[in-house]
């Protein structure tokens, strides 16, 4: 792996690189309060087709934090960028939960760079306004003791109790991402996601587009794949055994769907 800073216009941002150089580019977006590692298994085995572009989103991990309020035109800014620095003019782009949201952005504003588009474990507006102002504002009053309280909750919004039972070691390097993430990157996500309804805006994607949504996920459920299959022309979806990081939960069965549909064309 090839971990490295790049500077953009939009910022600096830590990216993990790998797979041959001449590969078609495939681009991972991480969820709120995880950072690139979470797309380790993921990047293991398509840098055996792709080049494997890893980012962490603004105010996460060892990118910029900026103070907030931030908003997806910057976080889908922010990939535009990335991809400008780098000299990348296409690439796919494979973003889960938050990183989902930013896909839908960039298949709205910017899908002349896109040449497949995968939502996982997301929705063209997740939660409410209030419930995220409400996070965030916990987060910036509380900072450090507030991150710590989040990442012994995270577990029950993530993963199924068998996979938390069966899978300790995994469940608490995820908590370690999300107690190690600045209070104001959060906060600031926070914020993104509180503002970000693109339930009007999506059915302007022509991208070619696959939902992936988790079968026991209480925080983007099937019902919103299936709203945004509808809205989506053309838009495939799979649903996969596992709660909210599906990529994390069925590793396997995510890498399948998701080789299968940059396989085609469409």
């Amino acid at each position: 792996m090839s971990m490295q800073t790049i500077d953009t216009a939009a910022g600096r941002f830590r990216v993990a690189l790998d797979g041959p150089a001449d590969a078609p580019v495939l681009v991972f977006s991480n969820s709120l309060g995880t950072t690139l590692e979470m797309w380790d298994a993921q990047a293991q085995r398509f840098a055996q087709t792709h080049r494997v572009l890893r980012y962490d989103t603004r105010g996460h991990g060892g990118s910029v934090v900026s103070p907030g309020p931030y908003s997806f035109d910057q976080l889908g800014g922010d990939v535009v960028a990335l991809l400008d620095a780098l000299g990348i003019a296409k690439a796919s782009f494979c973003g889960i939960s938050m990183g989902g949201l930013t896909g839908l952005w960039l298949g709205v504003h910017a899908g002349e760079r896109l040449s497949h588009l995968v939502v996982c474990n997301s929705a063209a507006k997740i939660g409410t306004a209030e419930g995220w102002q409400t996070r965030a504002a916990l987060v910036r009053d509380q900072g450090k003791a507030a991150m710590a309280e989040l990442a012994a909750s995270s577990p029950g919004r993530w993963f199924t109790e068998p996979f938390i039972a069966a899978q300790p070691a995994l469940v608490a390097r995820a908590q370690g991402w999300i107690a190690g993430i600045a209070p104001e990157g959060y906060a600031a996500c926070c914020e993104a996601l509180a503002q970000a309804d693109l339930r009007g805006a999506i059915s302007a994607i022509r991208v070619p587009t696959l939902l992936i949504a988790g079968a026991s996920d209480p925080v983007t459920t099937v019902a919103d794949a299936q709203a945004m299959q509808r809205a989506i022309a053309g838009a495939h979806l799979a649903e996969l055994p596992a709660s909210h990081l599906s990529n994390l939960e069925a590793p396997a069965a995510f890498a399948d769907a998701l080789a299968a549909f940059l396989a085609t064309g469409a």
